[in-house]
């Protein structure tokens, strides 16, 4: 299996590109190829390069989950990105389609999320219960159409399964989300969920960096 992975961005020390919806980030027990695997492989190919190929996963994003992805090529690059995120300087915002119309156009969303490793599902709990994690988001309402809206959302804390849980919720489950909002999307339903922009500060140069990419022009996308 080969797939065509857009380069959104590429130096020395980063490589930014647009994963491709239902490819893992990292490999798993499923044995399937994985991002980390397939621009290993391309880096290899490009540059006629011999031995291992060094590529940092500094994120991850969910299987279903298109977007924006930023690899570290060097140890320096990927140990600094990590410090980033550590320290709240690399911002993440997506896009979402969600079930419904927010009752407002823009909120902080607070909880305390609990991930179950047996069944890879996470549920909000309350704040004391052990092992949980806070989780927060914002989001902007974009538009709405009929019984869907299209959102905008800042992540704050980077919890798994974060803005899918959180959203289904509050009643508003993600449009596909066959995990979270089953009752209300139908199998086979591709999730609508983007990584549309990451920010970041240059591993080296230390200038701020803005990465972008949009999901296709498809259902429901091309709704709004």
């Amino acid at each position: 299996m080969s797939i065509k992975i857009p380069i959104v961005f590429e130096d020395n020390h980063l490589l930014v590109v647009e994963k491709p919806p239902n490819v893992l980030s990292q490999g798993d027990k499923t044995g399937d190829k994985d991002m980390l695997t397939f621009l290993k492989e391309d880096i290899k190919v490009r540059y006629n390069k011999p031995g291992n190929v060094y590529l940092g996963l500094v994120h991850r994003l969910d299987r279903p989950v298109g977007g924006t992805m930023i690899f570290a090529k060097t140890s320096k690059a990927a140990s600094r990105l990590s410090d980033q995120i550590r320290r709240r300087v690399l911002k993440k915002t997506y896009m979402a389609v969600i079930h419904g119309n927010p009752s407002n156009n823009k909120d902080t969303l607070t909880h305390s999320l609990l991930k179950d490793n047996k069944t890879n599902t996470v549920s909000v709990v309350s704040e004391d219960t052990k092992g949980s994690k806070k989780a927060v988001l914002d989001y902007e309402l974009i538009g709405s159409i009929k019984d869907f809206s299209l959102v905008k959302i800042n992540l704050h804390t980077g919890r798994p399964h974060q803005i899918r849980v959180q959203f289904s919720t509050i009643g508003h489950p993600l449009y596909g989300d066959q995990k979270y909002g089953q009752k209300l999307n139908k199998t086979g339903d591709q999730i609508a969920l983007w990584s549309h922009e990451i920010i970041c500060q240059h591993p080296t140069l230390k200038e701020e960096m803005i990465f972008e990419s949009f999901p296709a022009k498809a259902e429901p996308w091309n709704w709004f």
